[in-house]
């Protein structure tokens, strides 16, 4: 059970070899670190500095506070020294000791609360108790650790994602060109659409069925988060998607028609043919990164309560996603002041 998935793991002693070793691409590494401070010393925002570096803006703010010094402030070389000597692996985890910490995660995952879930709420209970620390990743390779050893079922009840081994992904460098029509990239993203100061600009995914042979699209709009739900009742090929999208937006007024953002699924490889019929930009995120869409990603979670995982799609009818779709635009977010999407749409279509 998860008792036993958070089992003790022995400690192996670190050597200075280990600590000085190279490391794969997915870690930080002197040059990382030395423009990253180039940069901080120019003025530039971490969210930039995580572009120009192609990784999440978490990870360059996480290594900015972990290894920043208190008077000098980041500081490359001791940020390397301090980040080499904090890898030493592996380590007699959190995890692996009886206490509060270990029986604090192990109830909350018994009510099946997301390793993120425990590891920020520990944080906001014990802001001041530096013990009670654990990060989802601690949480997340204990358990993977346990499911090769024997106790698949059990960590597959704890995990929402099902999954009892890492999915791995392919270095984006190695990638090939996904559709033949050029893409624009996010990073070309006008700035009123990242900060979302002006209203129109979507956010887009599908969310899929039983065996991926069904799918809705969703749109999620960025200031007012406001939600359409398309319906794909044959398949979710390029095409229908196509068509399905312009069908939706085409009933918007165009100044809610400004831009989509999508990740790179096969099913928008008509990107151009769709941009043009809806007069509308469409952008598109990094490989592997959700949160650039985190409206969406958010919504689509939401969205599974009424649509769970390995459901038939195509069973619901257009009246049955527009019902969805209301219950979800009528729900007040703290995010807008406690006021409802379709309160902040109906304002600006009087506006208009």
């Amino acid at each position: 059970m998860v008792e036993e998935a958070l089992a003790p793991v022995a400690a192996v002693p670190v050597s200075q070899e280990s600590l000085e070793q190279d490391l794969s691409d997915r870690y930080l590494a002197l040059p990382d670190r030395e423009r990253i401070a180039d940069l901080l010393s120019q003025g530039t925002s971490a969210r930039a500095i995580a572009r120009a570096l192609g990784r999440s803006p978490s990870s360059v703010i996480r290594e900015i506070n972990r290894n920043r010094h208190p008077v000098l402030g980041y500081q490359p070389y001791g940020a390397h020294r301090k980040a080499t000597a904090r890898r030493a692996r592996p380590k007699d985890s959190k995890l692996a000791r009886d206490g509060e910490p270990r029986d604090y995660v192990k109830d909350k995952l018994l009510r099946r609360w997301s390793p993120e879930q425990i590891s920020n709420l520990l944080q906001l209970e014990h802001p001041d108790d530096s013990r009670m620390r654990v990060s989802h990743e601690t949480i997340y390779q204990a358990l993977y650790l346990q499911a090769r050893g024997g106790l698949k079922r059990e960590v597959k009840d704890a995990l929402r994602t099902g999954r009892t081994r890492r999915k791995k992904h392919r270095n984006p460098e190695e990638r090939t060109a996904r559709f033949r029509d050029p893409m624009i990239n996010i990073s070309e993203r006008p700035a009123e659409v990242e900060d979302r100061a002006v209203p129109g600009h979507w956010e887009g995914d599908l969310i899929t069925g039983a065996q991926n042979q069904s799918a809705i699209a969703t749109l999620v709009e960025r200031s007012t988060r406001y939600v359409m739900l398309v319906h794909l009742p044959v398949d979710h090929t390029a095409p229908s998607v196509r068509d399905g999208l312009i069908k939706a937006l085409s009933t918007l007024p165009e100044h809610l028609r400004g831009s989509l953002t999508w990740d790179q699924g096969a099913e928008m490889s008509l990107h151009r043919a769709f941009g043009i019929a809806a007069d509308m930009d469409v952008y598109f995120c990094d490989p592997a990164s959700p949160w650039q869409r985190g409206s969406n990603e958010n919504t689509n979670g939401l969205l599974r309560q009424y649509f769970p995982k390995g459901t038939d799609l195509s069973i619901y009818s257009p009246e049955d996603l527009e019902h969805v779709a209301q219950q979800l635009n009528s729900r007040p977010r703290k995010t807008l002041r406690w006021r409802t999407p379709a309160e902040c749409v109906r304002d600006l279509l009087i506006a208009s």
